[in-house]
């Protein structure tokens, strides 16, 4: 099972550059229009695991613009898996579930109480022969397939490479696919999401010893918050780079490294690359025109 990672550009960033800095971006978001960025990575191995086990379905959690759940279900329908996606709040018409919905994914909807308890809930379908994959695609398997990431262009010359966090499964496998040499940064888009490290370790291969930063102020109040001075940067952005941002995940992600570098954390002679890890399903809840890409 594969995409064709050939999409996949590394693109330098001249507005954010200087002569002792240099700064690029991996275009992971190029490979699929809606299995997008790390997406497709997070999920091959949970695919062909599934397919190895015979499980004719695949089951997942997510919220109402979870660029995971949209791409399970593309990915599910690509493969020729049925999908099932246990949906966090009440039941509404987000453009990503009507979306999903329409290629094929069953929807099911649960409170935010009992959305907590994902264990129960499996426990209930125990008996449908599902596969299941965590939210946001964490686990090992999301890990090892995120790790691949950097094999799809040589990335071998940067010195810091930086990503959004969420659950910490795409962090968790740059890391271990980095070098010895690299520091690698991430930049959480959760408010107090102080259990990331240990979330990131948890999925880690035994014997890593890369190590890694995590920076929890660049959530700009919290999940998926988005004030207007962050809706500015991302056109800002776009119109100096012709980069497109989600405004839950790398908006922020961009944001954090150009205040990083004002602050010179970096040091001299730097070179760092952004994981532009994809999805743009956050932006369907703005209203029209917001945004100038």
């Amino acid at each position: 099972m594969s995409f064709d990672t050939n999409k996949i550009t590394l693109q330098s960033l001249q507005s954010l550059s200087t002569p002792s800095i240099s700064v690029a971006t991996l275009r992971t978001d190029l490979i699929h229009p809606i299995v997008s960025g790390n997406k497709w990575f997070k999920l091959r191995y949970y695919l062909e695991e599934a397919k190895r086990l015979k499980s004719n379905t695949i089951a997942s959690f997510g919220g109402a613009y979870s660029n995971h759940i949209v791409a399970l279900a593309a990915a599910c329908k690509l493969y020729g898996f049925n999908s099932v996606g246990f949906i966090r709040g009440e039941a509404g018409n987000s453009p990503t579930l009507i979306e999903a919905a329409s290629l094929g994914m069953k929807l099911y909807y649960l409170s935010r109480e009992s959305y907590k308890d994902k264990l129960e809930i499996m426990d209930q379908y125990a008996g449908e022969n599902w596969y299941w994959i965590q939210e946001g695609g964490y686990g090992v398997q999301g890990a090892q397939g995120a790790a691949s990431m950097l094999s799809v262009r040589d990335c071998s010359a940067f010195t810091h490479i930086v990503c959004a966090c969420g659950t910490g499964t795409m962090m968790a496998g740059i890391v271990a696919g980095s070098t010895s040499i690299q520091r690698v940064i991430g930049i959480s888009v959760l408010k107090n999401n102080f259990d990331l490290e240990e979330s990131v370790k948890k999925i880690l291969p035994s014997g890593t010893t890369n190590q890694f930063d995590l920076f929890h102020n660049y959530h700009f109040g919290g999940y998926a918050k988005h004030p207007p001075a962050l809706i500015d940067y991302m056109n800002h952005l776009f119109e100096r780079e012709a980069v497109p941002t989600d405004l839950v995940y790398t908006a922020k992600l961009f944001y954090a490294v150009e205040d990083l570098l004002k602050q010179q954390y970096f040091g001299n002679q730097a070179a760092i690359l952004i994981i532009h890890s994809g999805g743009q399903q956050g932006n369907k809840s703005l209203p029209n025109k917001s945004l100038v890409f």
